[in-house]
C-alpha cells in the first residue's frame, strides 16, 4: 500500500512534471523535423533504409498520432489532475483562514496603539471588518480581500490540463479534407456525405497588380436521403485567415492555380470535354487506361534552350500547356503545347484551352476545438487571479488601553503591501496627534 502511494505521489510530482513537459517538446519537435504522413520509400529516398526503418517502427511518420505521444499527454493529463486533487483541500482550507486571526510571522506588519481602526482598514482599502472574539475573549476585527488570488495556480493547472487533452484529443480525431476547382464545379468532400459548390472565385488585386485577397464562394449541402426531401444547404464566403464554419467543418481558402479546359474528340467527333485542375488528370471516355495530365500551365511562356519551362509574368501574355500522356503505368510522350496546337493519340485529338484560375479550399473537422479553447480562457484567467488579484488580510486586536493593534500580510506582493501599510500607520499616527 505504502508502494502504491509513493508511485502516485511520484506521478503528480513536479519533477514528473518537467521530465513529461521535456518529453512533450521533444515529441513536438519530432513531429515538426520529420515529415508526416509519407511511405517508407519516400523515407528511403530521402534518408536512408535504416532511418526510414527506425521511423517506421517508431511511428514517426505520424508522430501527433503515436502509442508514445498518446502515453505522454495521458500521464501528463494524470499528474496535473492529481496536482489539482492533491492541493484541493489544502487550498480550500487556507482559503477559510483568511477569515481568521494569524500569530505574527516573517511577512506581518504590524502597528500599535491606533485609536480607530475601522479607518486604519478604509486606508488600506479593505472590505468592512468582521467583529469577533479571540478565545481568550479579547475583541478583534479581521477583514480580508482579493481570496480568490490563492487559487491563481490551481486554475492555471486546471486550464494546462484542459489545453493538453483539447489539443490531443484533436491531433487524435481530426479529419482534413481538400475541394478543388474553378466556378461551377461540385466536389464531394471526402468520405463526409457532403458535396462542395464553388459558386464564385475572385483574386482581388492591389494597384500595382500585386495579390491582396483571393476570395471564394462556396455552398455546400448534404444530398438528400430521398427523393422528396431537400437537400441541406448552406453557404459562406471564405478567403485567406477568414474560414467559414458550415456542418461542424471550418473550410478555409487554401491555394489557387490554373486550370484549362482539355477537349478531346475520336475520329473527328466530340468525345468529350472536362476543365481539368494542374496537377490533375482526364481519363479518356471511352478508353479509361488513356490518361491526359496536364502537369502545369504558364500564362506567359518562356523557352530557354537547356532550361525548364518558366513563365515570365501571371498575365495570359503567351500561355502554352505542359501535358503528359499516359497508357496505364507507361508514358507515351511529354510536350509543350500552345492554344493553337493539339495532340493526337491513334484516333483521338487532344486539346487545351480556356485556361482560368482555380481555388482550393482546405477543410478540417476537429471535435475539440472548443475545449482547447476553454483551456485557453481558464489558463488566462488563472494568470490574472495569481499574478493582479494578491490576497491580503489584515486584522486588529484591542488592548486593555483600549488601543488597537493592527497586523496584516499580503501572500504575493508583501514589499508593496508593507509600504502600503505603514503609509496608513503614519497617517493614523497623524490623525491621533
Amino acid at each position: 500500500m505504502n508502494t502504491l502511494k509513493r508511485i502516485w505521489k511520484w506521478i503528480g510530482s513536479m519533477q514528473f512534471a518537467i521530465g513529461l513537459l521535456v518529453l512533450l517538446a521533444v515529441a513536438c519537435s519530432i513531429g515538426s523535423f520529420v515529415t508526416q504522413g509519407q511511405s517508407f520509400d519516400w523515407y528511403a529516398a530521402r534518408y536512408n533504409e535504416r532511418t526510414a526503418a527506425i521511423i517506421m517502427a517508431l511511428h514517426l511518420d505520424d508522430a501527433f498520432h503515436s502509442w508514445w505521444f498518446l502515453a505522454i499527454n495521458v500521464f501528463l493529463c494524470v499528474n496535473l489532475l492529481l496536482c489539482n486533487v492533491v492541493r484541493l483541500k489544502p487550498l480550500i482550507r487556507r482559503t477559510k483562514a483568511e477569515t481568521q486571526i494569524d500569530l505574527p510571522g516573517e511577512n506581518t506588519v504590524r502597528a500599535d496603539g491606533v485609536n480607530e481602526p475601522e479607518a486604519f482598514f478604509a486606508r488600506l482599502h479593505m472590505p468592512k471588518p468582521v467583529r469577533g472574539a479571540a478565545p481568550d475573549g479579547t475583541e478583534v476585527l479581521v477583514s480580508s480581500k482579493n481570496r480568490i488570488g490563492l487559487w491563481g495556480a490551481w486554475v492555471c493547472h486546471l486550464g494546462i490540463l484542459l489545453l493538453i487533452l483539447g489539443f490531443s484529443l484533436g491531433q487524435m480525431t481530426h479529419k482534413e479534407y481538400v475541394a478543388y476547382g474553378v466556378p461551377g464545379q461540385t466536389r464531394p468532400i471526402g468520405d463526409t456525405g457532403l458535396w462542395l459548390t464553388i459558386d464564385d472565385f475572385q483574386i482581388g488585386l492591389r494597384e500595382d497588380d500585386t495579390v491582396e485577397q483571393y476570395t471564394a464562394d462556396i455552398t455546400v449541402f448534404r444530398a438528400p436521403q430521398g427523393s422528396t426531401s431537400a437537400p441541406d444547404t448552406r453557404s459562406a464566403t471564405v478567403s485567406v485567415n477568414h474560414p467559414a464554419k458550415l456542418f461542424g467543418m471550418t473550410f478555409y481558402q487554401n491555394s489557387t492555380g490554373w486550370a484549362a479546359t482539355v477537349s478531346v474528340t475520336k475520329n473527328g467527333e466530340p468525345l468529350q470535354s472536362e476543365v481539368v485542375c494542374a496537377g490533375d488528370y482526364l481519363r479518356i471516355a471511352d478508353m479509361p487506361n488513356l490518361v491526359v495530365y496536364l502537369n502545369a500551365f504558364y500564362p506567359d511562356y518562356v523557352s530557354m534552350p537547356g532550361s525548364r519551362p518558366m513563365t515570365a509574368s501571371g498575365q495570359l501574355n503567351n500561355p502554352a500547356y505542359l501535358y503528359s500522356v499516359y497508357y496505364g503505368s507507361d508514358i507515351l510522350g511529354m510536350n509543350v503545347l500552345m492554344p493553337d496546337e493539339s495532340v493526337t493519340i491513334d484516333e483521338y485529338e487532344v486539346k487545351f484551352s480556356d485556361p482560368q484560375t482555380y481555388t482550393l479550399i482546405q477543410i478540417k473537422r476537429d471535435a475539440y476545438t472548443w475545449l482547447a479553447f476553454l483551456g485557453g480562457v481558464v489558463t488566462m484567467l488563472g494568470l490574472v487571479l495569481a499574478f493582479y488579484l494578491l490576497p491580503v488580510k489584515v486584522w486588529a486586536v484591542r488592548k486593555e488601553d483600549g488601543t488597537w493593534v493592527v497586523a496584516g500580510r499580503s501572500q504575493k506582493g508583501g514589499a508593496i503591501f508593507a509600504e502600503r501599510f505603514q503609509s496608513a500607520a503614519i497617517d493614523s499616527e497623524q490623525k491621533s496627534a
